[in-house]
């Protein structure tokens, strides 16, 4: 039996957005130990404040303020916390409504154990140590049973101006995915065949396109491919980018050229980098070979093979 191919894979980059007048009196709130929601024409307190209506879509930037004590909605227990999460130990994920809010807000609430948690308790806010204008300036919510842990009658939130010094006005959230890759069997051939500085593909029956990588299936008539052809190792520049900004962990000196590459019998273009050239001599229609580093199970980079470019008939259909 073929062993099964599996490797980790991270996709992870920085999302900067900037902060509209609402988001932004929410988050400097935060840092300041005040929760702010947001009031729309009929009257409903939002607590996380939207600058849209989710109902009539109208603008709203009516703010106000709402105590940091609050009611479970409901919630969901998380046996193991992973990595960036809240809380370190098992804790319970819960909306509350906040005392003067009519929508519920997403957060960790510390407790002892699943039995320590039920719809309808009360809760309360517990600020981080250090605070900087962020949703985690809330570390957590805890069960709160002290003054003005019963429920009253629903109190007016108090109009909040949103000002405050230093606001934050925009802010970096970490995108990270983790998963394990798995490939078919297609792709574990064509995994095997770079192992041994050979590219291959599978060819529709229907067709006859060679397809590189192969998906184990025609992307174009939905039918099963298994039979495989070897192509390359040259190929043909059809299209291409400058890049410009480093790449986190990726030691090559910008800017450098990143490009489709149709490799000689294929009919779909593969991604790779160029190089051996200057990056503003590269053009459509550049004949390439692959470039194996020592040891390496892919290739490095393409370079000029020095023969004419290709002429434009022969790749139009790859671009």
């Amino acid at each position: 039996m073929p062993e099964v191919l599996k490797a980790p894979l991270v996709v992870e980059f920085p999302f900067t957005r900037s902060l509209g007048p609402v988001q932004s009196a929410f988050l400097t709130g935060l840092r300041e130990q005040v929760v702010l929601g947001v009031r729309t024409t009929d009257g409903r307190t939002l607590v996380p404040p939207v600058e849209y209506d989710p109902v009539t879509a109208e603008e709203i930037r009516d703010l106000v303020e709402v105590a940091p004590t609050g009611t479970v909605t409901t919630w969901a227990w998380n046996h193991e916390p992973r990595r960036g999460q809240p809380l370190t130990t098992p804790f319970a994920w819960v909306l509350v409504r906040l005392d003067g809010a009519d929508t519920a807000l997403l957060h960790a609430l510390d407790a002892p154990g699943p039995d320590a948690v039920r719809t309808g308790m009360r809760v309360r806010v517990r600020w981080a140590p250090e605070r900087s204008g962020a949703i985690t300036d809330i570390a957590c919510f805890e069960p709160y049973d002290g003054p003005g842990a019963e429920p009253a009658e629903p109190a007016e939130p108090a109009a909040h101006d949103g000002r405050f010094e230093d606001m934050v006005t925009g802010i970096v959230a970490p995108a990270r995915l983790d998963y394990v890759y798995a490939p078919g069997r297609a792709q574990t051939a064509y995994i095997a065949g770079l192992a041994e500085r050979r590219t291959v593909g599978e060819r529709c029956p229907s067709c006859r396109k060679v397809y590189v990588p192969s998906r184990g299936a025609c992307p174009t008539c939905g039918v099963a491919t298994s039979e495989q052809v070897e192509v390359g190792p040259r190929g043909t520049v059809t299209t291409y980018c400058i890049v410009n900004i480093k790449a986190k962990n990726l030691d090559i000196e910008v800017p450098y050229v990143y490009a489709h590459i149709a490799l000689d019998g294929a009919d779909l273009a593969l991604h790779g980098r160029i190089g051996g050239i200057p990056y503003d001599e590269v053009r459509m229609g550049l004949r390439v070979e692959p470039v194996w580093s020592k040891g390496g199970r892919h290739p490095d980079h393409y370079r000029p093979t020095g023969e004419p470019d290709a002429d434009y008939e022969t790749y139009k259909e790859m671009l």
